[in-house]
């Protein structure tokens, strides 16, 4: 399994600090992140009586498992110390602007994981800035690249 990465997650927020958590799963949404198929870009993390849980991340049914009763956008519990859970919540009731959003999902070893960030939402203003230094670096490279040919 390669890494699948929140595509959006870089543009929309400035993180602050992040954390590695395992995800409760069934066995046929295993499968299909094995494959590849988990998408992250609207998803969200939020406490739900008292535990993280995952929230609106899609995870299509595996091709060979019965479709019956499956639901692929279903809430997922998030796997953490109980240290690290109050740490977040205490961070997020302490500042106003901030929220624990989802960056990446990975496997390790035999383990699926998550990575999320606690972040704060950019403007439109950092947004267009970020755009345009991500074009300068892009334009940069290709520059590199066209002159090494020559």
């Amino acid at each position: 399994m390669r890494k699948i990465t929140n595509r959006k997650f870089s543009r929309e927020y400035q993180d602050i600090e992040r954390y590695e958590a395992g995800i409760s799963l069934l066995g046929c949404e295993v499968k299909s992140i094995r494959e590849g198929n988990i998408r992250l870009e609207e998803a969200f993390v939020k406490f739900i009586g008292g535990d993280l849980c995952l929230v609106n991340a899609e995870i299509p049914l595996y091709h060979f498992a019965p479709p019956q009763g499956y639901e692929s956008r279903r809430s997922r519990r998030l796997l953490m110390h109980k240290s690290e859970l109050l740490r977040i919540a205490t961070k997020l009731r302490g500042s106003s602007g901030l929220t624990v959003v989802p960056v990446s999902c990975y496997n390790k070893g035999p383990h699926i994981k998550l990575e999320i960030a606690l972040a704060r939402g950019r403007r439109d203003v950092e947004k267009r800035k970020y755009d345009k230094e991500k074009d300068v670096e892009r334009n940069e490279k290709r520059e590199a690249k066209e002159w090494m040919r020559e």
